[in-house]
């Protein structure tokens, strides 16, 4: 059995970095150097400056490559780096069609450092199709998704929007960074680039800030290593292997989160101060048929929305488990409020429009028990059941 044939789970762990062909050693080695000794200039070896080529940055680029069905990878300082470096690939008077709800940190990268080189821009609710090809330009040069969407979850169709791009000579860029790979691999359905906030469940502990990026074709992946060169925003040699070492227990983690995230996104359902529970896992969320046919599971994030601000800020006060703070991810339950964290980039008025209002939270499930988690939300809606009035029959589909 070759490599090739291994399921994502064995991958993992079975791939050619599963140990170093020197030594044997069962750990990718660290090279902390930032220059390399060259024997001959005329004929100068594969490696000269760190920032051009290392050799624990180049397992971890080939690993996410392989992972993702790619023909190229790249690690970055942080997901925004990757999506940063990624648009260096527009030009002046190019336009990006993107997601309405996108990640907060994209917003600002498009809205307010794309614009002052001359490069406009389009939000657009990708859940609606004909909403996206309508949004299509003549100077469109890339469309980008992020599905499920942050904060509200929505999915986007990658194949079909691929289908449109194409038409129109448009990349498609995909941030993967809610599913990973091991629930979703965008370039299957012809998306041209991958992205991911590697900082959240791919390195999964909390300990290391990380951006990576995968390729479909050669030509492309050429472009992207030169910007990465130019750019420099490279992952360190030691986050590198960081990065590595979460990959290996990626599956086991997300198994465990998504299945825990199944059972509180139930629940949320049920409480009566509960409006809404957003959750590609309900048979009811809008696009929850085209995720079954481009994911292998719902994941482990969620949001739910309380009646407001004040709402939120008593529930957050009174539960114990989930860590109250920016990110998503990892081993611990983080509990992030979007309009003052992931999305504060965004004005009042352009949060309301997409939904992401002040009593909107958004739950990243870790590896908590999951009845520990249920108890402990408890705790958090009966301090505040006594200043609102619960609506009867709990959340909305």
């Amino acid at each position: 059995m070759t490599t090739n044939s291994y399921t994502f789970q064995t991958k993992l762990l079975h791939n050619d970095h599963k140990f170093d062909k020197s030594t044997g050693a069962v750990s990718v080695p660290i090279q902390q150097a930032s220059t390399f000794h060259q024997l001959d200039f005329d004929q100068p070896g594969k490696y000269d400056y760190s920032r051009s080529g290392n050799p624990t940055r180049e397992a971890l680029e080939e690993t996410i490559a392989d992972l993702e069905g790619g023909v190229r990878g790249f690690a970055f300082a942080s997901g925004m780096a990757a999506i940063a470096t990624s648009f260096m690939l527009l030009s002046q008077n190019d336009h990006v069609l993107i997601s309405e709800d996108v990640y907060g940190g994209t917003y600002r990268m498009i809205h307010d450092v794309l614009c002052r080189f001359g490069i406009s821009h389009t939000f657009v609710d990708m859940t609606d199709l004909n909403k996206v090809a309508n949004g299509i330009q003549s100077n469109t040069k890339v469309i980008y998704i992020e599905t499920p969407s942050n904060p509200l979850l929505k999915v986007t169709d990658i194949q079909a929007v691929v289908k449109l791009a194409k038409a129109n000579q448009c990349l498609t860029f995909v941030d993967n960074t809610f599913m990973t790979p091991a629930l979703q691999r965008p370039l299957d359905f012809g998306a041209d680039i991958v992205l991911h906030s590697a900082t959240k469940f791919i390195a999964g502990h909390s300990d290391v800030v990380a951006g990576l990026a995968a390729v479909k074709n050669e030509k492309l992946g050429e472009n992207l290593a030169f910007l990465q060169n130019s750019f420099g925003s490279i992952l360190s040699a030691h986050d590198s292997w960081l990065v590595l070492r979460g990959l290996k227990t990626l599956h086991c983690r997300l198994e465990q989160s998504s299945r825990s995230a199944f059972r509180l996104a139930h629940a949320l359902l049920k409480e009566p101060l509960v409006e809404e529970v957003y959750y590609p896992g309900f048979s009811f969320h809008q696009g929850h048929s085209t995720h079954l046919y481009q994911a292998a599971g719902p994941g482990a994030v969620l949001s739910f929305r309380l009646p407001d601000e004040n709402a939120v800020r008593l529930f957050t006060k009174n539960v114990q488990l989930p860590v109250y703070a920016v990110s998503l991810g990892a081993v611990e339950s983080i509990l992030s409020y979007p309009a003052r964290m992931s999305h504060a980039s965004m004005s009042a008025a352009e949060r309301n429009k997409r939904g992401i209002t002040d009593g909107l939270l958004r739950l990243s499930v870790g590896l908590e028990n999951a009845e520990d988690l249920l108890q402990d939300f408890k705790q958090g809606f009966a301090a505040i059941t006594n200043l609102y009035a619960p609506k009867a029959g709990g959340a909305k589909g």
